[in-house]
């Protein structure tokens, strides 16, 4: 294997990668692709998956690898990069899913956060990627239908949100909608002609390509889709024609690791054991509590414990934030440069999301990283999660890990951006305990959010198996999150229907969380007294994302070698 020719792979990987995904090039700050959307077409996949292809049978005719470090871990990096997308791609599951978290009803209206509008040329690009909009809608409509044919449908909860979510943007006057906000906003330096001729462009595209879309989705939906939906007792692709070999594949692609679903369902169990017997004590230690019913029951039903506005909610998490930030030089070695803003969700999604995400920087410095956070319903959010939630998705969670990789040197740019699951995951979960150990947490109370959220995870291994692999219904995985976690059933609700819509990606947290903590005992084990946590995080920081199988590998090289 020569240099060169891996350095070549890495490059048209990465390339190729852009090109397939125009939407995360634009995410990251390369602008080329501006003006397209991915085509999810059955000729795009048969592309993708081609071209995929190509490119693994490159990096199995490189030959043997070489000793140096760096193309080591690129080419383990890369072989398993390939491998995922390969069988991600053809368990097929993006064409007969219905997403109400990143469906294109959802997704679309993000676009406008992050395309940019600043010259003319840009606004040309926009309208191009709005009017792309309505093919692609079209064509996933089209899969919808065809997977349909051959008993592959979606469950039915999801169905039921994504249809309202629809709705919702069909209700929603144009004045309100996301997608025309380029079009009303302030562009000073654009020639005026050019401006005119811009907004008008942008309200045709939505007003003649893209609603229409939406509502030809909709009736397909509402009309087809949902009266084959797989009904809540049957939510699991475990219930899908092929669909127990694509879960083995998909828990190879979020983990990196070869897992049986049914040892990651006992480590679930085990690990619930062991945070239901923390939740007990510290309930009894802060609420005085005598069970780990009456201490959920305090936690979730207690208005006092729950915010009031959207405004605290916001407030807290930039509170958080800042706090974390200005500690970071006692724990990491590497820093990030880019910073990272708190942003509320809009109002197209923030009814069916998640509690909170992450978005990273533009590479161009033009956008920082930027922590999304859920404000709905204030009553139903619980003021002691807020901080863990906020180290998470921030600092020194995704936004420390992903700024960390994006500003690495010396790498491939692949290796910069992408990793699986279990590592970008696994490094949120891990930080949430670690913010205790840098003193982080405002007070006791806020140390139940760190329980629940671990509880969370873990349930995540219990009831994402349960639905896909052992056939449990949509009720049941609700009952056991409600049973050990702090939760609120709204978030419950949410959270299930995401383990339904994609399935395996809950097993990432958990699976990467504890090999990170393995792999720091191991590393504090042969170091000793000289062990250094900044040396440790900057071990597994400072390669990017990779496989679980490479990062151990990597951690244990470095920790050995120092010792020598």
């Amino acid at each position: 294997m020569t240099h060169d020719a891996l350095d070549a792979l890495a490059r048209d990987y990465w390339e190729a990668v852009l090109a397939e995904e125009p939407l995360f090039a634009t995410q990251i700050g390369d602008h080329r692709y501006d003006d397209r959307l991915r085509d999810p077409s059955p000729e795009g996949r048969a592309a993708w998956l081609a071209r995929l292809e190509e490119l693994a049978a490159r990096e199995a005719a490189l030959g043997a690898s070489e000793p140096d470090p760096v193309a080591r871990v690129t080419r383990s990096a890369l072989r398993e990069a390939l491998r995922g997308d390969i069988a991600h791609l053809r368990t097929g599951v993006d064409e007969w899913s219905v997403d109400p978290l990143e469906g294109p009803q959802v997704e679309f209206e993000n676009v406008e956060a992050y395309q940019p509008v600043a010259t003319a040329a840009d606004g040309e690009a926009l309208v191009a990627r709005w009017r792309a909009m309505g093919p692609y809608v079209d064509a996933t409509t089209a899969n919808l239908r065809r997977t349909l044919a051959d008993g592959r449908v979606a469950a039915r909860a999801p169905v039921v949100k994504s249809i309202a979510e629809l709705d919702q943007v069909a209700a929603t006057p144009d004045a309100d909608l996301a997608l025309l906000a380029p079009a009303r906003a302030d562009h000073p330096d654009w020639v005026a002609a050019d401006l005119s001729s811009f907004r008008d462009e942008v309200a045709a595209a939505v007003r003649d390509v893209v609603r229409p879309a939406f509502a030809r989705l909709r009736a397909v939906l509402h009309d087809e889709i949902l009266p084959a939906a797989r009904p809540d007792d049957r939510p699991g692709i475990v219930h899908v024609p092929g669909g127990a070999a694509a879960y083995h594949d998909l828990i190879r692609y979020h983990t990196s690791l070869d897992l049986p679903a049914e040892e990651l369902h006992a480590t679930g169990l085990e690990e619930i054991t062991r945070i239901d017997a923390e939740f007990v004590a510290l309930g009894a230690r802060v609420l005085g509590t005598r069970d780990l019913d009456e201490t959920l029951a305090r936690l979730r039903d207690d208005p006092a414990l729950h915010f009031a506005t959207r405004e605290e909610i916001v407030a807290v998490a930039e509170a958080s934030l800042a706090r974390a930030a200005a500690a970071l030089p006692a724990t990491f070695g590497i820093l990030p440069q880019a910073p990272c803003a708190v942003v509320p969700m809009g109002p197209h999604e923030e009814e069916h999301s998640t509690i909170a995400y992450y978005r990273q920087p533009a590479l161009d410095g033009s956008r920082p990283g930027q922590y999304y956070v859920n404000t709905s319903a204030p009553a139903t959010r619980p003021r002691y999660e807020a901080e863990a939630l906020a180290f998470h998705e921030s600092i020194p969670g995704h936004h420390l890990q992903i700024a960390i990789g994006q500003e690495l040197t010396g790498i491939p740019e692949f290796r910069r951006h992408l990793g699986p699951t279990a590592f970008f995951e696994g490094w949120g979960l891990y930080t949430e305990r670690l913010s205790d150990e840098m003193g982080l947490y405002s007070g006791d109370l806020d140390l139940f959010g760190v329980l629940s959220f671990d509880a969370w995870r873990a349930c995540r291994l219990v009831v994402d198996t349960g639905m896909h692999a052992l056939g449990w219904s949509r009720s049941s995985a609700i009952d056991f999150m409600r049973a050990h976690t702090a939760l609120g059933a709204n978030n419950i609700a949410n959270e299930v229907d995401r383990y339904i819509v994609w399935p395996g990606q809950a097993l990432a947290y958990k699976t990467g969380q504890l090999e990170i903590l393995r792999l720091r005992d191991e590393a504090h084990a042969a170091a000793g007294t000289a062990f250094d946590i900044r040396a440790f995080h900057d071990a597994v920081l400072d390669g990017g994302a990779l496989p679980l199988a490479t990062l151990r590998e990597v951690v244990t090289e470095r920790f050995s070698r120092a010792l020598d």
